[in-house]
């Protein structure tokens, strides 16, 4: 296998379903989607029943701290192993250009696996392949049972590359006829349509690696983002979905590696790069939802933020997210929504860059007090409304960030606060459907 150490790349052996296997049923949503819809997942598994599918190789958050969490570990696991003895899977050596198609767009991706020694999720980390967020590292403890014995990886994983000309993608939309198609059908749930192509020569990946390399030319980067040469370490892949899966598969490297040879399969993972700047990719706010508030919100608000906090009632929930929306001047907008009704939330003289990060902070506190029993992360209002404004539940809409100001604020201000932004809709997410090996054979 091409190894492209300088970029922290490797060519990968994927695994991709037998042809003959109905591709709607194997391929499913990232496992972190629709965790407080669990009528979703449901439905998944009444579409799956017993035919061959990544859903059996999963967890689904959602299951996270119920009973059935320990037996479906302990599933996935055997039945990986059921699918590597039975001829499930043929093997592909090279990349997989991706197209996403949903609501009339068409998002790119190229399947490749990215060397876990370049890769650092702790705050001012200066490596090549950084997180976007802070890391919760008790959110890993579950992953890592998985992982740590599973024989394959499915990942739902995107990484983002910073290339507004289009250098890496540009060709590969020009040669698409030359690839050889892969995969071609639809998802299911209304999630759009999946194709895949192999770019299997050696001209074209070299092409490929050849632009990635462009990216991080000292005087280039600098240039690019108006920094003194010299002062940053380049950065040329920062993740955008599955944060916390990356850093599972690099704590389990970190253990394995003093006992393990050098280009064990445990040192990469495979993973979906995109590039920031694909029209098709669109970054949307991660909203936040309290579940059985045990104490006075606004009241513990005004506790902390004092007279910084300003509080106004608004008469529908349009209006609330417009108002969060086209706020500008000094203050951090916040919408509130709980069945006392909806307001608009202003914090003055915010301490933190973001709204998201203000509202985090408060959040975390307001849970270790014992002030809500669990919150949850979800993606659009239609959620949002429906639990929020349910008795004894909040929720709280924040504003977006603008996709183009992400790779700066990473190497000037490093991680951002967790769930800070979503890319695209929860439907749009990432569906598994490539595997690889990550024990040796």
């Amino acid at each position: 296998m091409t190894i492209a150490n300088e970029i922290g790349l490797k060519i990968p052996r994927i695994l991709l379903p037998k042809s003959s296997l109905e591709m709607q049923k194997w391929a499913v949503i990232a496992c972190d989607q629709f965790t407080a819809e669990p009528e979703y997942w449901q439905a998944v598994e009444n579409i799956v029943g017993d035919a061959p599918s990544t859903y059996h190789m999963i967890l689904p958050e959602v299951y996270l701290d119920t009973p059935e969490e320990e037996n479906r570990i302990k599933r996935t696991h055997l039945v990986m192993q059921n699918y590597l003895e039975s001829g499930v899977f043929e093997p592909l050596e090279g990349f997989i250009y991706v197209r996403r198609t949903y609501k009339g767009q068409t998002r790119r991706g190229l399947m490749v696996c990215l060397d876990l020694q370049h890769y650092d999720y702790t705050q001012g980390a200066q490596t090549l392949i950084r997180a976007t967020e802070g890391t919760i590292i008790d959110r890993l403890p579950p992953r890592i049972r998985i992982r740590k014995q599973a024989p394959l990886e499915c990942p739902h994983i995107l990484v983002l590359f910073d290339d507004p000309q289009e250098t890496v993608f540009g060709p590969l939309d020009a040669a698409l006829h030359q690839f050889t198609q892969l995969y071609d059908f639809e998802l299911m749930l209304g999630s759009g349509h999946l194709q895949g192509y192999a770019v299997s020569d050696d001209q074209t990946q070299a092409s490929i690696i050849q632009a990635l390399q462009a990216l991080i030319v000292p005087e280039t980067f600098a240039a690019k983002y108006d920094l003194p040469p010299g002062a940053h370490q380049p950065l040329l892949f920062a993740m955008g979905d599955g944060n916390h899966s990356l850093a599972t598969a690099k704590a389990i490297w970190e253990e394995l590696k003093p006992s393990v040879s050098p280009d064990h399969p445990a040192r990469y993972a495979l993973v979906e790069i995109e590039n920031v700047h694909d029209p098709a990719l669109t970054f949307e706010p991660i909203h936040r939802l309290l579940f059985d508030v045990k104490a006075d919100i606004l009241q513990e608000m005004r506790a902390d933020w004092g007279d910084r906090l300003v509080v106004k009632t608004m008469d529908s929930p349009e209006a609330l997210f417009s108002a969060v929306d086209s706020a500008a001047g000094n203050g951090h907008p916040i919408g509130m929504l709980s069945p006392d009704g909806l307001k608009l939330i202003k914090i003055l003289d915010p301490q933190d860059n973001l709204p998201v990060g203000t509202l985090q902070k408060f959040l975390d506190a307001f849970l270790e007090h014992g002030g809500a029993e669990k919150i949850d992360y979800v993606h659009g209002t239609e959620v949002l409304l429906d639990k929020g404004l349910q008795s004894n539940n909040a929720g709280f809409y924040v504003p977006g960030m603008d996709k183009s100001d992400l790779f700066k604020t990473v190497i000037m201000d490093g991680a951002l606060p967790r769930k800070t932004f979503s890319m695209g809709e929860a439907k749009e997410k990432r569906f598994y459907m490539e595997c690889r090996r990550i024990q040796s054979v």
